[in-house]
């Protein structure tokens, strides 16, 4: 018997995917009786932020992830496809026939008794998914802290911008540690007087993404870079933009320096050091590509500040998404770390294969790092990672081709086009 907790995307896709491979699945949710600040429907899987499911090309990551989980035998994309509405090249859905149909395809399944209405406050007996989402319950939060350590568990995402290094403009930029300390460990973007002035002006004039009535309170540690900027047209010399002990290559010294921290093991990812922020998508590409070095940079993530249940995955998970120290529990959805709705199917998906293959005594099944399953889960899992924010898909955590391919849009086509082929293979 495997236990899930949480009737999310990744709780549904998780038991589906598990029930599929014969294991017997009890799934808990605490709707329709107690609801999270989020949730407003009692049906399954629902969509609360968004009726679309974002690009749904292979030349978009999310669309390569997409067709993984179709030729996986997804449920969310089985029914996410059924569902659709037109929404040019996206994948949007009909929200409530969505949720109604993944309830009736998981109330329906022979192998799995779904159980509403019940919060579960603690660890089950035998092997559980703990998929209970970016709002869990306090309960099972401080349960989730005494099994992994208060350290690991945090409960709010006050993540800084990261772009691809491969859109760095590395004419512009260059690399050094402040003082020279530690090596050649940050790529800095120098501004002179005038393009700091410039980008001051924008950003303190930026406009910002509304805040949650529940989430007012939860970022009093963590300042956001456009309200630092608000409180003095040099306040942020002093703050992150600090020149000081970042000389240029030719012993000139900058007015203002923006520093790039490697964010992944391979060093494709690189995230803008202090600038968590709650300005809208569109102003951060607008305002930050205002940064030298960044005119042209690929934001594979913007800046987010919002509550967000979520544990240090790459201290506590292994590529399965099973816990190291106890490998009868696993986690799915956002509580690992991954970001967005598809993504938290996919990890459902194979934290449930890797159950079922706990239940049966099977060896794991780990993707290929060239798939996007493989490449999302290897960074929740990437023990290397020091400074852990939750991730969206993107073609930035893939290891390149061994072939170089200049047109962007053809180079992530072949990319999805071979990480299909070692899905083929696997199937």
């Amino acid at each position: 018997m495997i236990t899930i907790i949480g009737a999310g995307l990744a709780g549904c896709e998780a038991a589906w995917q598990a029930a599929n491979m014969g294991a017997r699945v009890t799934l808990y949710d605490m709707k329709p009786q107690k609801k999270s600040p989020a949730h407003k429907s009692d049906s399954l899987a629902e969509l609360v932020c968004s009726n679309s499911l974002r690009a749904d090309g292979l030349a978009n990551a999310v669309g390569l992830l997409k067709e993984e989980m179709r030729r996986l035998g997804s449920l969310i994309m089985a029914c996410a496809d059924a569902t659709r509405v037109p929404a040019g090249g996206a994948l949007a859905v009909d929200r409530d026939g969505f949720s109604r149909m993944v309830t009736e395809k998981i109330r329906s399944h022979p192998n799995i008794v779904f159980i509403p209405s019940t919060e579960i406050t603690d660890i089950p007996d035998g092997i559980v998914i703990i998929a209970s989402g970016p709002l869990t319950s306090d309960a099972l939060a401080d349960r989730i802290r005494a099994l992994t350590g208060s350290e690991y568990l945090h409960f709010f995402d006050a993540a800084a911008p990261i772009v691809t290094l491969e859109s760095v403009d590395g004419e512009t930029t260059y690399r050094a540690a402040r003082y020279g300390k530690g090596g050649d460990d940050y790529i800095n973007c120098p501004m002179d007087r005038a393009q700091y002035g410039a980008f001051w002006e924008a950003l303190t004039t930026a406009e910002e993404a509304q805040v949650k009535d529940f989430e007012n309170n939860v970022f009093e540690g963590c300042m956001p870079v456009e309200v630092m900027a608000k409180r003095g047209r040099d306040t942020l010399l002093f703050g992150p933009l600090k020149p000081v002990g970042l000389p240029r290559p030719d012993g000139t010294m900058p007015h203002a320096v923006v520093q790039l921290r490697q964010d992944n093991a391979e060093g494709t990812l690189y995230n803008l050091v202090g600038f968590q922020t709650h300005l809208k998508f569109a102003e951060q590409k607008r305002v930050f590509s205002m940064i030298p070095g960044l005119e042209n940079a690929d934001f594979v993530r913007y800046g987010v500040m919002h509550r967000n249940t979520y544990i240090d995955s790459p201290r506590l998970l292994d590529a399965a998404y099973c816990l190291k120290s106890d490998p009868r529990i696993f986690f799915a959805g956002q509580i690992t770390g991954v970001e967005g709705y598809v993504e938290s199917a996919s990890s459902g998906l194979v934290a449930g294969i890797n159950a079922a293959n706990a239940l049966h005594g099977r060896e794991k099944r780990i993707f290929h790092k060239n798939t996007a399953h493989g490449a999302l889960s290897a960074y929740v899992s990437d023990e290397t990672v020091k400074h852990f924010q939750p991730m969206n898909v993107n073609f930035g955590l893939i290891p390149p081709l061994d072939v170089r391919i200049k047109a962007k849009k053809e180079r992530y086509e072949a990319i999805a086009v071979r990480a299909l082929n070692y899905i083929n293979d696997s199937i």
